[in-house]
């Protein structure tokens, strides 16, 4: 009874503000529920092995404190997908960690930023194969070369925001109410205008397709606050905490997993997401 009476106020909240969504399942191990495990799916497609050149990463990391990190205020600006703006000056570079379940020679940082109209992302992965076949928007991208951001603005309210892009820029946006380990994604509607996202990816060391050989990509982002109604508190403010998280997933050879705070099974484990705190 209490289950079925969250669920209905929940879908009476998100509707309520105006906006609505057409449900969509994740299916990756690092998205599943509780009820479900890897083996209840087909094993992903894997790229073939190759080695490259290391790249370096010569700039200095941003600090962190107990999982925490500071998000510093910009002026909007273009995304290009190379972070080529003069305003990711302002954020030092923050290294995922690699979970497994295959550990992989390749990095990722990640670097974040907030501005009066949302939140911009900026991801560096170092990689040898791309694998990304999937064309098209909102499909199981997951399942290839991806990077990915949840946002959970409220603790009292277990809805996040998930949002992921893939090295050919096919994006995948959603919002997920979690009860208990059951969850569901749910697309939005009047996607368009100041409620779209922004985003842009870019390649170096090879071509920009599937199965090609390279040193690694970029994908850089805008999630607008427009978009992540109706969580609470946004937009953020100086002092505002969001539990967030972001992670990579690489397929070169098997599945590595990268993430900013470690999480178990699923990376829908909320409780585990780090803090940010906003400038």
């Amino acid at each position: 009874m209490h289950k079925k009476l969250f669920i209905t106020i929940l879908f009476i909240t998100i509707c309520g503000s105006g906006i609505l969504y057409s449900p969509l399942r994740a299916v990756n191990p690092g998205h599943l529920p509780a009820s479900l495990s890897p083996a209840d799916f087909p094993e992903p497609r894997q790229a073939p092995f190759s080695s490259i050149l290391p790249v370096d990463f010569p700039e200095p990391l941003q600090e962190q404190q107990s999982g925490t990190l500071l998000i510093k205020k910009c002026s909007d600006f273009a995304v290009t997908g190379t972070g080529s703006s003069d305003e990711w000056n302002k954020a030092g570079w923050v290294e995922l960690d690699q979970q497994g379940p295959e550990i992989s020679p390749c990095r990722t940082r990640v670097k974040v930023l907030y501005s009066e109209t949302g939140i911009y992302f900026l991801f560096d992965c170092e990689d040898r194969v791309l694998t990304s076949t999937i064309k098209g928007d909102n499909m199981h991208i997951y399942t290839e070369d991806v990077v990915e951001v949840f946002l959970w603005t409220e603790e009292s309210f277990p809805v996040y925001f998930e949002y992921e892009l893939s090295p050919m820029n096919y994006e995948l946006t959603i919002m997920v109410p979690n009860y208990n380990g059951s969850f569901l994604g749910w697309l939005p509607w009047n996607y368009e205008g100041d409620r779209k996202t922004r985003h842009e990816t870019s390649v170096r060391g090879g071509r920009k397709e599937s199965g090609s050989r390279v040193e690694g990509w970029m994908a850089e982002f805008f999630i607008p606050y427009r978009l992540l109604a109706p969580l609470p508190k946004v937009p953020p403010v100086s002092g505002t905490k969001w539990r967030a998280n972001m992670y990579r997933i690489d397929y070169d050879k098997g599945t590595a997993h990268f993430a900013w705070q470690k999480t178990g099974r699923s990376f829908h484990e909320y409780n585990k997401y780090g803090t940010f705190l906003f400038e």
